[in-house]
């Protein structure tokens, strides 16, 4: 080997041994630190020719790694723009103005149930306070014959039948004299109704001798023999034609006398039902206005006028019918007349009283040209009568005893299910299933199709613990339209506030949302409610809901959403143009307002945009609905039946 390759190994063997002595010594000072930049740096050196060693190195120095740090960044909020801007607002504006709403509510609730309370104390004052008078007259009664005597008591005793004799008999000769009066005037009209029989009888005489006479001797004497036959045949059907029109005059005319006379009769029953006091009485009473208003409702229809100068009339006679007979019945089963019904008896006096004076005049005035003419159609005394009938006596308002527009509701197509697929008899078993689940039900199954206007449903029957339920799911979309559960309530454990809040839970779990309560009425074991569409604080009365709530068991018994399955639509608030005190000015002078709001009702098939004003006149509650747009008066209802119905405002 040469000197230059020696020195080359031998500077290889001592860098080797260098290289050791340095590893060596770098271990032996790394076990002994033991800290953990060493152990960094140890593993760092084991694994520098990995790839990944850097971005470890980056984690254990840094105590995370990029990635997850990137992951952990919270993201920026979503800008919003204007327009959601202000529907936030709009939505916030809301929450607190219908917590303003309920808060006022609650407290008007408040104070009508402390009212009613005092109302209640009074009565059971008076009551006492009767009974007490009641017990003093007995005391009075027991200490007078206690210490009266003998001949005194019998004195007493003698003039107390005098006086029931004298009574009696002023009774009877009051009946007598009035038979007496009611017979001579009934034999006044008869003899009225003979005398103008008797004149039409001799103008129609009159009338078919001489024109047939004159039409025949023309023909002989024009035309000859074959004229003369077919102008004998003329002559001869319109002199029967005439005859024929005169007694159908003298039918009419009969029927107005008779009108007259069930109207009378009328007037005097209302007079005397508006102070009657006693239970036979009133029963005989109103027994008679009931038969008396269906006798005028015929009679009405038999005369030759048109309907719609009748149409008012028709509907107060059937509507006093309907209110004697309601009234009877609860006459008969031993309640009181109520101040509603005794109202209502005063109305219907008053109105019947104006109609009475009309018909009087016109019985009086009338004549066979008049019935002609009003059989020809023609503008006459029986026309014009009739006219102010219908338009300045009656002016009776629509009744409702279940809340505003609840039967009168507009039904067309099912624009709420329109686009929605088709379902199966097996799917709406399923879906029945989930609607329900709350009720434990344990089977579910269709029986069978039902049609409802032009909605097609399932009808399926559910099968509970303690019975059965019933459910009508739509065709198209699923949506259960009716619900009855049939299950008994007895007494009541749940207020009509909870009540409200239990409907509101139901139909949101049906899926039916934004729904406002606006009318309730109770009979202490079950809670009625009408619940419609809301937006922007205006209430759509098409989209109505009615619930039936148990008040024993706290759960909905009784579900009916046609009227919005056939309504409802996506739906924008419109404006109004006048304000609420330019519509409250269209009110009448003695109105006594209670609440306003803004709503939209069904009107001749279509929509309009009204104030709805709720309060009271001379003691009967009413809804008023004034056009949003125009000011002009569009409804009237009055509130009828139960006396539970209640507005929420």
């Amino acid at each position: 080997m040469s000197k230059k390759e020696i020195s080359s190994g031998t500077e290889k063997a001592e860098a080797l041994t260098r290289k050791k002595s340095g590893v060596k010594s770098q271990n032996t000072e790394s076990v002994k630190s033991k800290t953990p930049e060493k152990k960094t740096v140890k593993k760092t050196v084991k694994k520098s020719d990995k790839p990944s060693a850097p971005v470890k190195q980056t984690k254990k120095e840094n105590g995370a790694s990029p990635v997850k740090s990137e992951k952990k960044k919270v993201k920026p909020a979503k800008k919003l723009n204007e327009k959601q801007l202000k529907r936030k607002e709009a939505r916030e504006q809301k929450k607190i103005e219908l917590a303003r709403i309920r808060a006022e509510k609650k407290q008007k609730r408040l104070e009508k149930r402390l009212e009613a309370k005092q109302k209640r104390l009074d009565r059971i004052a008076a009551v006492r306070e009767a009974r007490e008078e009641r017990r003093a007259k007995a005391r009075e009664r027991r200490d007078m014959l206690k210490h009266e005597s003998k001949e005194a008591r019998r004195e007493r005793i003698q003039e107390e039948r005098q006086a029931k004799v004298e009574a009696k008999k002023a009774k009877t000769e009051a009946r007598v004299a009035k038979r007496e009066a009611a017979m001579a005037d009934k034999r006044a009209k008869r003899e009225h109704n003979l005398k103008v029989r008797a004149q039409k009888r001799a103008e129609k005489n009159d009338k078919r001798h001489a024109p047939g006479f004159g039409g025949w001797l023309a023909a002989v004497i024009s035309l000859g023999v074959t004229t003369l036959a077919l102008g004998t045949m003329l002559t001869f059907g319109w002199i029967n034609m005439n005859g024929m029109q005169t007694d159908m005059a003298d039918m009419h005319t009969e029927s107005l006398y008779e009108l007259n006379s069930i109207i009378d009769n009328l007037d005097t029953n209302l007079s005397k039902a508006r102070v009657a006091n006693s239970k036979n009485d009133q029963v005989r009473l109103l027994s008679d206005i009931a038969i008396e208003s269906e006798m005028a409702e015929t009679v009405i229809e038999r005369l030759p006028l048109n309907g719609q100068l009748t149409e008012n009339m028709t509907s107060f006679v059937n509507k006093m019918g309907d209110g004697a007979q309601s009234m009877l019945y609860s006459v008969a089963s031993g309640k009181p007349l109520s101040e509603s019904q005794i109202a209502t008896i005063e109305h219907m006096y008053n109105v019947n009283k104006e109609m009475k004076q009309i018909i009087n005049e016109l019985t009086a005035n009338a004549n066979g040209k008049d019935m002609l003419a009003a059989m020809s159609g023609k503008t006459g005394l029986l026309s014009s009568s009739f006219d102010t009938i219908q338009n300045n006596v009656i002016e009776v308002p629509k009744e409702i005893n279940d809340g505003p527009f609840a039967e009168n509701i507009d039904k067309v197509t099912a624009k709420n299910l329109e686009g929605l697929e088709e379902i199966t008899a097996s799917r709406a078993e399923e879906l029945a299933k989930k609607y329900f689940e709350d009720y434990d039900v344990t089977d579910a199954k269709c029986t069978g199709e039902v049609i409802a206007e032009q909605l097609t449903c399932y009808n399926v029957t559910l099968t509970t613990g303690d019975g059965e339920m019933n459910a009508q799911i739509s065709k198209l979309g699923g949506k259960v339209v009716e619900f009855n559960s049939y299950k008994d309530c007895t007494a009541k454990n749940f207020s009509v506030e909870r009540c409200i809040d239990i409907a509101e839970d139901f139909l949101d779990e049906l899926g039916y949302d934004d729904m406002e309560a606006v009318w309730t009425s109770e009979n202490g074991t079950t809670c009625n409610l009408n619940f419609v569409y809301e937006e922007d604080g205006v209430i759509f009365y098409s989209d109505m809901i009615k619930v039936k709530v148990c008040e024993e068991r706290g759960i909905v018994t009784g579900m009916e959403g046609l009227s919005y399955v056939l309504n409802h639509v996506e739906r924008t608030a419109p404006a109004a143009r006048i304000s609420t005190a330019e519509a409250r000015e269209k009110l009448h002078e003695g109105f006594d307002e209670e609440g306003s709001r803004l709503c939209v009702i069904p009107v001749d098939g279509n929509e309009a945009l009204c104030y709805e004003f709720f309060g009271t006149y001379e003691g009967n509650d009413y809804y008023v609905y004034i056009d949003a747009k125009t000011g002009d008066e569009v409804q009237v209802f009055t509130v009828i039946g139960t006396a539970q119905g209640k507005a929420l405002m």
